[in-house]
């Protein structure tokens, strides 16, 4: 990871200020300079990036109380920290109270895993970071971050110390930059991997992770690389993504897409029709970066993300400008990958390309601690293994073990509740963090989510043999679908709503039917229908036990919401 370098001038691609031609959307690239918010205006004020000389000199000498806001409530996110939510806050206040109100005197820690990869070393480490300055908190995210909670300002210094001794940074793990890169969690063992993409990763947070000249984005940038053939990094949803494809006459390498991101206006990712050799893909990744830079919208935050450009220049205008004006030549055309079959997840035991196996194991909508990490990689080394991998879907790898040993670490797994071989509900509930610790929360997640996968697999247990494909449970605090409702076959957006005696209580709306792969689109709402989150439960199991009765041969469950009428969904 490079240290931040001196930003360059401004973009030389840019064009006069066009007048009389409709409002501008704030695009560097046609001269709109001027910042349009105070967002933009704080990242004009000081690189991000500059913050954390004044944690390490100043706030965690001074304290919480001596943060500038617009450090506490902007530029701290390029090294990982958002402000928790202030405890006792209920979710009707949620965006109606002032920002410093929802403020807690606590942080929650980002700590960005590239690739998914980890050593157990580096586990480890997180584990006792946890232990010692965050309450024994860890959660793994669904894009293969580990999180922390109640970080104090004033333990910053030791933390990064203590993860940079291990080669772990918080470096634009959140904030208008470059975040994490998604990578297939079995790179370079899967036995059907058509390119290992490990060196493109390697390459890419080793030359631009850090590097000021990118760090000033109009919004938040979301990369997933994936060689393996199950598609396992959720690219459709990212804003630049690449995935493993045999190229007829040049052999394997990458199909390129961009333009992905859910939130409250959701779109799925295009094909650009480019193949990207492995040892170009830095290249035109910093290429599409620079393009969202110079011509991303920056007006309007609500339309800052990449998908509003894909979507109003369409896939051909934006590969001829990543052709023309930033790489100087035109890209290979290249096929389509086909769709994978099968789960795209890496739940059980595998067979690695050198005989050793992978061990894959869920957790609970992603919920472990710091003391759980510490014992999953002292498991792990008892087993020969010094490689974990985290995954898209808020679990665990634990890669490289002797076929001897497989069995015993099985055991280990199951006795810190981490299944390897788990009922078709633990392997496909999924939540974000919500209401206990997150400003954007309106309802309950976690422990919800939780006690969710228990009573199902105590109401469904007698056709846990009749679901051949496991039916996704995504559980979202909010509408900004940090858990992928839209794309589940039961997508759960939290809101309040009204019980049987007019009571608000905390509840869902529901989408139905979305998926990715095969399936891809977004799930449908059924006009006016919400559910509370104790009636969760019931509604779930209602659903699914009229799926079982209702599917035609090979019939998924996102197949049949689209077939039915609504009065068979509520």
């Amino acid at each position: 990871m490079v240290p931040p370098t001196e930003a360059p001038s401004p973009t030389q691609r840019r064009a006069p200020a066009r007048k009389g031609k409709g409002r501008a959307e704030g695009q560097w690239a046609l001269g709109y300079r001027e910042p349009l918010n105070g967002n933009e205006q704080s990242k004009k004020d000081d690189n991000p990036l500059n913050v954390r000389g004044r944690i390490e000199n100043i706030y965690a000498q001074r304290g919480f109380d001596s943060i500038d806001p617009s450090d506490l409530r902007g530029r701290f996110r390029w090294w990982g920290l958002y402000t928790q939510r202030a405890p006792g806050i209920p979710g009707a206040r949620t965006g109606t109270i002032e920002p410093e109100q929802l403020d807690d005197s606590y942080f929650m820690l980002r700590i960005r895993v590239d690739g998914g990869a980890l050593t157990t070393e580096q586990l480890r480490v997180i584990g006792e970071i946890s232990q010692t300055y965050a309450r024994d908190t860890a959660d793994i995210t669904d894009r293969q971050n580990v999180q922390l909670h109640w970080i104090r300002v004033e333990d910053m210094p030791a933390i990064w110390q203590k993860l940079e001794s291990v080669g772990l940074y918080t470096t634009e793990a959140c904030g208008d930059c470059p975040r994490v890169v998604l990578g297939s969690p079995v790179a370079g063992i899967a036995a059907d991997e058509i390119v290992d993409a490990t060196p493109a990763i390697r390459e890419i947070t080793e030359r631009y992770i850090g590097d000021e000249s990118l760090s000033n984005l109009p919004r938040k940038f979301k990369t997933a690389i994936s060689g393996s053939p199950r598609q396992d990094v959720v690219h459709e949803t990212n804003d630049i993504s690449l995935i493993g494809v045999e190229h007829p006459e040049h052999g394997p390498g990458f199909d390129l897409w961009v333009g992905g991101g859910l939130s409250t206006n959701p779109k799925l990712a295009v094909r650009l029709g480019a193949w990207v050799p492995v040892e170009e893909v830095a290249e035109v990744w910093n290429a599409v970066v620079q393009i969202f830079r110079d011509y991303g919208y920056r007006r309007l935050r609500n339309r800052a993300r990449m998908k509003f450009l894909v979507s109003d220049w369409g896939a051909e205008k934006f590969r001829e400008v990543l052709e023309n004006e930033y790489l100087g030549r035109a890209l290979i055309d290249g096929p389509e990958p086909p769709l994978p079959d099968g789960p795209r997840d890496h739940v059980g035991v595998h067979e690695q390309v050198d005989g050793n196996y992978y061990v894959g194991v869920t957790s609970v909508a992603g919920r472990v601690d710091g003391s759980k990490l510490i014992e999953v990689a002292k498991a792990a080394e008892r087993a020969g293994s010094r490689r974990i991998r985290t995954t898209v879907e808020q679990n665990l790898l634990v890669l490289d073990v002797p076929g001897s040993e497989v069995e015993n670490l099985v055991g280990d797994m199951d006795r810190l509740d981490l299944r390897a071989r788990p009922s078709s509900w633990r392997r496909s509930v999924m939540a974000c963090t919500g209401i206990e610790f997150c400003k954007l929360a309106i309802v309950e997640t976690k422990n919800r989510a939780m006690e969710l996968v228990e009573d199902l697999e105590r109401r469904l247990e007698d056709v846990q043999g009749d679901i051949d494909k496991p039916v996704t449970v995504n559980l979202n605090g909010c509408p900004n679908a940090c858990a992928r409702t839209q794309v589940a076959d039961i997508g759960l957006k939290g809101q309040l709503v009204q019980d049987e005696q007019g009571n608000q209580v905390e509840g869902f709306q529901v989408h139905l039917g979305g998926g990715l792969g095969r399936d891809a689109g977004f799930g449908r709402k059924i006009r006016g229908h919400k559910v509370t989150s104790a009636e969760v439960g019931d509604y779930v199991e209602r659903l699914v036990r009229r799926y079982v009765e209702q599917r035609g041969e090979d019939e998924t469950f996102a197949e049949w919401t689209k077939r039915v009428g609504d009065e068979a969904l509520t």
